[in-house]
């Protein structure tokens, strides 16, 4: 991930500017381990990038929550900063490289208020979860053109890979998201995939919980999935691949088929080292069989026009809140200009839990960088934040 290592760190006078670059304010840590968080604007897209001590070096770097893609914008951000502010950088892996230009020109990269806002139905469209080296995502939007793929993945280096080949192949019929796959799958209508492709996820075997698959996500891909649509995991895992059987029995209104070693047409690096290897690979697709109604989400994330006093900082900041749809959690604290302040939140799901922040100035509260997804666990988290904030 693009960092620089300072010699010291000089907080400049804000707003600024550098070239194309905006800093909008600058957010410090309340507690132990004093980290400073500077609000970014490029291209319109709005992050942090994050100041901290690292040894006896000072590191700047982009916040791991609003981190944006592709990293050129981390990197313009990174440079502008240490330039606004006559910064001595001791080491790097900032290059000065221009911006690569297949990913300056695509448009496949989307954020998740584009599906939240109108998602696509006007035609088949399949979802790749966690597509890694894009091989199979590339292979199937090339195989069938009338089809809309909608790949998901976190690993930055991936998405960029996948955007630089999307736009030298000239396709049309991908689009990409950086975004948990367990929280976007609510936001699609119901009866509306053909397939849900799930190809080698992380096993997390000593933390089960964190896997793709599991009892809500299969119930929410049953839900989106159109009648004969299918769920395809495919899996390496001799646990996950147990798991998954366990777990795709549960549901009473669905079937599921299980194949061993089965050949298919375009294969990861990294199945063809588990295939030297003769390590068994293994297939488990869940079918769905009926159509589900639509879902119905009542609900805003809207804040109480009542002024909010500072003194409730105190009260909030380091606490876990607890109920039975999930819970809501202030993780951390910082000042910010003119007597606001900011929350680092965790809401919504145990199991799928949102991570953003929460700016309150002049008594008025607003989500940064994004207003929470549209989930049923994130819209009870954010009343319990209203009530909480008003006392």
């Amino acid at each position: 991930m693009p960092h620089l290592h300072l010699e010291s760190f000089h907080p400049i006078a804000l707003p600024a500017k550098q070239g194309d670059v905006a800093f909008d304010f600058i957010a410090t840590s309340r507690g132990e381990g004093k980290e400073s968080l500077i609000a970014t604007r490029f291209r319109d897209r709005e992050f942090f990038v994050l100041h901290k001590m690292s040894g006896e070096k000072h590191l700047l770097k982009s916040d791991k929550i609003t981190r944006p893609s592709p990293n050129y914008l981390i990197k313009q951000a990174l440079l502008a900063y240490a330039c606004h502010s006559g910064i001595t950088i001791l080491d790097s892996n900032v290059d000065t490289a221009g911006e690569n230009v297949h990913l300056k020109t695509h448009d496949a990269l989307k954020s998740v208020d584009f599906f939240a806002d109108s998602f696509p139905c006007d035609r088949e469209v399949r979802v790749e979860v966690g597509f890694g080296s894009a091989r199979h995502l590339l292979h199937q939007a090339l195989l069938n053109p009338d089809v809309l793929f909608i790949g998901l993945e976190i690993h930055k280096p991936s998405i960029e890979q996948a955007l630089k080949q999307i736009t030298i192949q000239k396709l049309t019929n991908i689009m990409v998201l950086d975004y948990d796959a367990r929280l976007f799958l609510e936001l699609i209508p119901s009866n509306t995939l053909s397939r849900i492709y799930v190809h080698f996820p992380v096993p997390w075997d000593k933390k089960p919980h964190r896997r793709v698959i599991g009892d809500v996500f299969v119930e929410e891909a049953l839900r989106t999935l159109a009648p004969q649509g299918r769920l395809e995991l495919r899996t390496d895992s001799e646990n996950y691949y147990r798991f998954a059987l366990e777990t795709y029995s549960h549901p009473s209104y669905a079937r599921f088929e299980v194949r061993k070693n089965q050949e298919i047409a375009i294969v990861s690096k990294y199945e063809d080292r588990w295939k030297r290897l003769e390590k068994n690979i293994y297939d488990v697709t869940l079918i769905n069989d009926f159509e589900s109604p639509q879902k119905v989400l009542e609900g805003a994330f809207i804040f109480s026009q009542t002024p909010i006093n500072n003194d409730i900082l105190p009260k909030l900041e380091r606490q876990t809140f607890r109920r039975d749809w999930g819970f809501l959690n202030a993780e951390a604290s910082f000042d910010i200009r003119e007597g606001g302040w900011m929350l680092r939140l965790a809401m919504g799901s145990f199991d799928r839990p949102e991570h953003l922040y929460l700016i309150v100035e002049n008594g008025k509260a607003r989500y940064f960088p994004t207003q929470p997804v549209r989930s049923s666990a994130n819209i009870k988290a954010h009343i319990l934040l209203n009530e909480l904030l008003n006392g």
